[in-house]
């Protein structure tokens, strides 16, 4: 009889955290203030200090934060904009949504932008690059940075993935002019519900993302630019500022994990693992495996029992709303080779033993 592994599992944090996550939620009922508060400040607060950030600022989800993070640099209509041709959809998106052109540029060997190839896409027309920290791991923020100084755009992090890795002593979403950030349950740092936050360094720019997640608001009734409502909800915060306590050991737990698995399958002909997700610079959000066999490895771990997930198996130009264009093969092999295998902090040691024996019977069969 085959064991039960979800590809993720989050009711059992929720259970460790009940009481805390109860306590607050009663408290806030208690006070019947569910926007704004002191939970907002003290989120904002904390993540400055976790990320060693000048500014934190809580929004309602990382989408929201990209699109804001392009208004307040005021990427608009006849602007260029690069992204990575494998992301989450988010991050092309929002290019489209504040009316600025896509430009895309193919991925390396580990999905991240390949900067060999960035300096041939960047035209008179590019205003910012959106970078992308994928699975966790952070691109080359000091080379990326190079460029941008050198061409004179504007660099915004997509950290989505990469919240808690730091490159350099840098924390992802601190090199770039705006940092973006997702709270989605599903992250390695994650809300019950929707929410995420932008950082900068510049205290005009912070400002200005204040209004603009706000109607343009500095205070009741009072509008000076054209803006929309992106607050974070006080209950999500509240929730955030439990769970924020917990993350470093969270983190330990799933470097010490994501280490098993590599002792166990990195020897393993016909894979690659993900490089350097026990290093600083990736928080290993997701153990993601590359092999040219990866739907039948998936079909074979359904059946033993065994949750696994892809991301993503279609580069974003490849997709309708982006025109279907054929014309980045390294992120193209990507889509369809990569492998996600469970990885969260409550999972057990004898859990991913049994992942990797499953794996390594598929591929001895092989």
């Amino acid at each position: 009889m085959s064991r039960s592994i979800p590809f993720l599992e989050l009711a059992p944090m929720h259970r460790d955290l009940a009481d805390e996550l109860k306590a607050k939620f009663a408290a806030l009922l208690e006070k019947g203030l569910f926007s704004g508060g002191e939970e907002v400040e003290v989120l904002a607060s904390s993540m400055q200090e976790f990320l060693k950030v000048p500014y934190a600022i809580p929004c309602a989800n990382g989408t929201d934060a990209l699109e804001l993070a392009l208004r307040a640099l005021e990427v608009g209509p006849g602007d260029e904009v690069i992204v990575p041709a494998l992301t989450w959809v988010s991050t092309a998106e929002v290019v489209k949504m504040v009316g600025a052109n896509l430009v895309f540029c193919d991925v390396d060997a580990d999905g991240l932008m390949d900067l060999t190839l960035l300096p041939s896409v960047i035209s008179p027309n590019t205003k910012a690059v959106i970078p992308v920290h994928l699975y966790g791991k952070m691109m080359d923020m000091k080379s990326l940075a190079a460029i941008a100084q050198k061409t004179g755009i504007k660099v915004i992090e997509d950290a989505a993935q990469a919240f808690g890795a730091f490159q350099g002593g840098k924390s992802a979403g601190a090199y770039g002019d705006i940092g973006c950030f997702s709270f989605y349950p599903t992250k390695n740092l994650g809300a019950l519900g929707e929410a995420g936050m932008l950082t900068s360094h510049d205290g005009g720019l912070s400002e200005r993302l204040r209004l603009l997640l706000n109607h343009g608001q500095p205070q009741r009734d009072v509008h000076e630019l054209i803006g929309r409502n992106s607050r974070i909800d006080t209950l999500q915060a509240a929730f955030l500022n439990v769970k924020l306590s917990y993350f470093t050991p969270w983190q330990q737990r799933r470097k010490a994990l994501a280490k098993l698995y590599l002792d166990h399958l990195q020897h393993l002909k016909g894979i690659k693992v993900p490089s350097s997700i026990l290093q600083e610079n990736h928080n290993a959000h997701l153990f993601t495996i590359q092999t040219n066999q990866r739907d039948a490895l998936k079909e074979c771990l359904s059946k033993k029992g065994i949750g696994t997930a892809i991301h993503y198996p279609l580069p974003v130009p490849a997709m309708k709303p982006f025109g279907e264009i054929d014309a980045f093969p390294v992120a193209a092999r990507i889509g369809k080779t990569t492998l996600s295998l469970p990885l969260h902090p409550y999972l057990r040691e004898d859990e991913v033993r049994y992942v990797c024996e499953e794996v390594q019977r598929f591929f001895n069969k092989a």
